[in-house]
């Protein structure tokens, strides 16, 4: 008798950092491979699966801007951060495909030679075939960050919850890498995430949960087996709520 989950349909949040692994930026293979077979243990489960990429290890907007003194207008810098998920995006499906897991991706800019144009009731259909969505491109607009395109899509398609991975293991009062003292939180309210600047998603992203009640699961994603582990509703990282 296979376990069953608690979340049906989820968003998988994956920064372009998660996808460069050890490497200083780029796509690091076998994380992508690793991600992949966790993708595959949960659709096994019968959760649909929809992700969505950032794109940090190729080109962070504004950061890049600030750190390379580039003269760029904002909005040219982040279509440029568009289209590395793009490149994240293909990366992703081509492993998923390997491994027998079928999958689209829809993009939020129109390139039809590469992907789907993300329509909302053909995205649905998709994860009603049993395919993986990956939504590349962010909203398509500048000054949104894929941490909103991801609570937006979520909203959209009704996921029951947004899987946010990260390099650690849930939300901490401050930075654990450099804050030995850092307290870890089991669990926060939205309106704490807000009040306290806590470093979990932007907060137009946040608000946009909140007005919808769509929870938010913060978890280690390079701890093998935590996707699954968090679909089967066991506690670990953090949940806002």
């Amino acid at each position: 008798m296979s376990p069953n989950p608690v979340y049906k349909r989820i968003v998988l949040k994956l920064s372009g950092e998660a996808l460069q692994g050890i490497k200083a930026h780029g796509i690091d293979q076998s994380v992508l491979v690793s991600i992949s077979r966790q993708i595959k243990e949960i659709k096994s489960l019968s959760v649909d699966v929809a992700i969505v990429l950032g794109g940090g290890n190729i080109f962070r907007g504004q950061e890049n801007i600030a750190s390379q003194g580039l003269d760029m207008d904002r909005s040219v810098a982040d279509y440029m951060g568009m289209l590395a998920t793009v490149i994240n995006g293909l990366a992703l499906q081509n492993v998923l495909e390997k491994m027998g897991v079928p999958t689209r991706v829809m993009t939020a800019i129109e390139m039809q030679r590469v992907a789907e144009p993300y329509i909302r009731r053909r995205a649905i259909r998709h994860l009603e075939k049993g395919r993986v969505v990956i939504f590349v491109a962010g909203t398509g607009n500048p000054y949104f960050t894929t941490d909103t395109a991801a609570a937006l899509r979520a909203v959209e398609i009704g996921a029951q919850a947004i899987l946010k991975a990260t390099k650690v293991d849930g939300v901490y009062s401050a930075d654990p890498m450099k804050v030995k003292q850092a307290k870890k939180f089991k669990s926060l309210k939205y309106i704490d995430v807000l009040k306290k600047r806590l470093k979990v998603m932007d907060a137009t992203a946040v608000s946009l949960c909140m007005d919808n009640k769509l929870p938010i699961v913060v978890f280690n994603l390079n701890k093998q087996g935590n996707i699954r582990r968090v679909v089967l509703g066991e506690k670990i990282g953090t949940i806002v709520n």
